[in-house]
C-alpha cells in the first residue's frame, strides 16, 4: 500500500531500514515479527479495518495484532488515528470493513459493555473518572462485570499496585491530583481483570516524574501478567517499554518493529524523538 510506496521511495541508509520495517509492517498482520512472534499466542488480531467520521476517512486499512503478554505501543503525531482505533476495538467506533478478533473470537459487533466481560479493559483519553464518587466507589464500579465475592481481592490486588489510591481510597476522586486520577482510571479497568488492557495516553498533562511513576507502574502490571497496549504520544517513554510497537500516519500504519528497532529508527527519531 501506500506505506511501502513510501518506503520505496526513501533514499540511501534510509530506505534499507525503512524497507526492512515496512516488510515487517505488511506481514504483521498474520503475525508478529522476529523472535517475538516464535510460539506467540495471538491475543488481538486486527485486520483490515477502516473507521469513518462521517465524511471523514479515519482510520485507513490498518492491520496489526497483539500476543499475550506483550506491551504493544501506537505512536504517531496528534490525530494520526490511534485513539480512534482504540475506540473501534472497544466497541465505542464501528468498522465498515475486515475483522477483529480478540481471545480467538471475532467481535466486531460485540457491545462495548460485553467486551468489557470478556476481558477487554479501555482506559480512555483524559481519565474520565467519577468525580463525586470516592476512590473506592470508582474501583468497585469497574467491577461491575465481576461476581460480588471478587470485589474484595480485586482491591487489594489494585492497592498492592497503588498505595496511594489506598491512602486516599475515602478521598472524592475529583479532589485527586492529575497523576492520582490517572492511577484511578487505571486502577477502576484492572477491575474487570482484563486480559488485555488498553491504555489511551496515560502520560498526556502530567509532569515528568509522574510520567516515569505512571510508566513503571505500567512494567509492573506487565510483569504481573497483563497485556497491554499502549496509545503514547511520548515515543520515547512508550519504546522504551514495549515488546513491539507500531506507528501511525493519517489513519495507516506505515512502520513496525521491536520497540528498540524504532527507537533507533532514522525515520522515527527525526519525527518523534526530537533527532
Amino acid at each position: 500500500g501506500a506505506a511501502a510506496s513510501e518506503a520505496r521511495s526513501a533514499t540511501g541508509a534510509t530506505a534499507g531500514a525503512a524497507m526492512r520495517v515496512e516488510r515487517a509492517a505488511a506481514s504483521d498482520a498474520g503475525s508478529a515479527t522476529g523472535a517475538a512472534a516464535a510460539g506467540a499466542h495471538q491475543l488481538l488480531k486486527v485486520e483490515g479495518i477502516n473507521v469513518y467520521y462521517g465524511a471523514i476517512h479515519a482510520i485507513k486499512d490498518v492491520s496489526f495484532c497483539v500476543n499475550d503478554g506483550e506491551i504493544v505501543a501506537l505512536i504517531g503525531a496528534n490525530g494520526a488515528g490511534k485513539s480512534t482505533t482504540l475506540k473501534t476495538l472497544s466497541g465505542l467506533l464501528r468498522s465498515s470493513t475486515g475483522s477483529i478478533e480478540f481471545a480467538g473470537e471475532d467481535i466486531m459487533r460485540v457491545a462495548a459493555d460485553k467486551l468489557v466481560a470478556r476481558g477487554l479493559a479501555h482506559v480512555p483519553e483524559g481519565r474520565r473518572v467519577f468525580q463525586q464518587m470516592s476512590v473506592e466507589e470508582n474501583l468497585e464500579m469497574g467491577a461491575y462485570t465481576r461476581p460480588g465475592s471478587e470485589v474484595a481481592p480485586g482491591l487489594e490486588r489494585v492497592y498492592a499496585h497503588f498505595p496511594r489510591l489506598k491512602e486516599r481510597r475515602r478521598q472524592v476522586a475529583g479532589t485527586l491530583s492529575g497523576g492520582e486520577q490517572q492511577m484511578l482510571a487505571m486502577g477502576r479497568a484492572l477491575m474487570s481483570s482484563p486480559k488485555l488492557l488498553m491504555l489511551d495516553e496515560p502520560s498526556m498533562g502530567l509532569a515528568p516524574i509522574l510520567i516515569e511513576q505512571i510508566f513503571q507502574i505500567v512494567q509492573e502490571l506487565h510483569a504481573a501478567g497483563t497485556t497491554i497496549l499502549l496509545v503514547e504520544q511520548n515515543a520515547q517513554m512508550a519504546l522504551s517499554i514495549a515488546s513491539r510497537a507500531y506507528v501511525m500516519e493519517t489513519g495507516r500504519i506505515t512502520l513496525s518493529g521491536t520497540g528498540d528497532e524504532l527507537l533507533h529508527n532514522d525515520d522515527v527519531r527525526r519525527a518523534y524523538l526530537g533527532g
